[in-house]
């Protein structure tokens, strides 16, 4: 279990205690396997959340499934629950990506801040599903825009995340030309979470694209040297590289199963690690 920072954990660690003390839930951990148990320990304490916009359009691949986001916003609620500060990065492709819908036709800059107006779009969207569902939420954004969101600081979403608020991260890092992958390691970099879950359309890391070749391997564990040198798909290379300068653990799994998060946060070996050495 990663070690605390300080004071960053004394709240939550007197919540966790009080709940574990006092509460069984229903909640699905394992395979197929549902009904009353107590919770388990928690390994990650402080996690940066990743979620690829196209995960929570559905099948239709643009715009918001809402049944998808309320499921997905339903365990951050038992995340919460349990203690775990959650601070939240939602990319912006099932509105626009810059790269790809932009491409030749427009310039790179300007299309890339249509993304991070994207990111925006879909992270009032969660926090508004949040607030629903009792959870607290706040959207912090790289770029001004007073009007939807406040101005991103390291401070304002410490104090937030100590209060037990959502902090859902918008705008990306504020500039063109770096990925919402990248954005979200930043912050996490800044917040110390104690690790980046990466939840995508695929279950892990493979050698290839699983899609396309039937004879690709999942990984379990690799080293960020093996990711970048192998030019493995997990995350762009400035963000893999961001998060092997500071040590950084990520975890990449599906969303398909959003109780893969409790999973993650719970410690179960789901998905593929990728940490300084294995």
């Amino acid at each position: 279990q990663p070690e605390g920072n300080g004071e960053k954990h004394k709240q939550i660690d007197n919540f966790a205690k009080l709940w574990l003390s006092i509460s069984r839930n229903y909640i699905k951990i394992g395979k197929d396997k549902e009904g009353v148990s107590d919770l388990p320990q928690i390994k990650y304490r402080r996690i940066l959340l990743k979620i690829s916009g196209e995960a929570l359009a559905g099948e239709a691949h643009r715009g918001l499934n809402f049944d998808i986001v309320n499921d997905v916003c339903g365990v951050i609620k038992q995340c919460v629950d349990m203690g775990v500060q959650v601070g939240l990065v939602v990319g912006g492709g099932n509105f626009w990506r810059g790269v790809k819908d932009g491409a030749d036709k427009m310039q790179r800059s300007h299309g890339d801040a249509m993304g991070m107006l994207a990111t925006v779009m879909n992270a009032i969207a969660v926090a508004d599903a949040l607030e629903k569902q009792g959870v607290d939420a706040r959207v912090l954004s790289a770029v001004e825009m007073n009007k939807f969101a406040e101005y991103f600081t390291r401070d304002t979403a410490e104090r937030y995340l100590n209060d037990g608020k959502v902090v859902l991260f918008a705008a990306g890092t504020g500039n063109p030309y770096f990925s919402t992958d990248t954005g979200a390691v930043l912050r996490g970099v800044e917040i110390e979470a104690d690790a980046i879950l990466l939840a995508k359309n695929v279950d892990g890391i493979y050698s290839a694209d699983p899609n396309v070749d039937p004879t690709a391997v999942k990984y379990d564990t690799l080293t960020y040297d093996q990711v970048l040198a192998q030019h493995l798909k997990a995350t762009d290379t400035t963000a893999m590289t961001l998060a092997m300068d500071n040590h950084m653990v990520l975890v990449c799994f599906a969303l398909k199963d959003p109780q893969n998060i409790i999973r993650v946060v719970c410690g179960e070996k789901i998905g593929t690690i990728v940490k300084e050495e294995i």
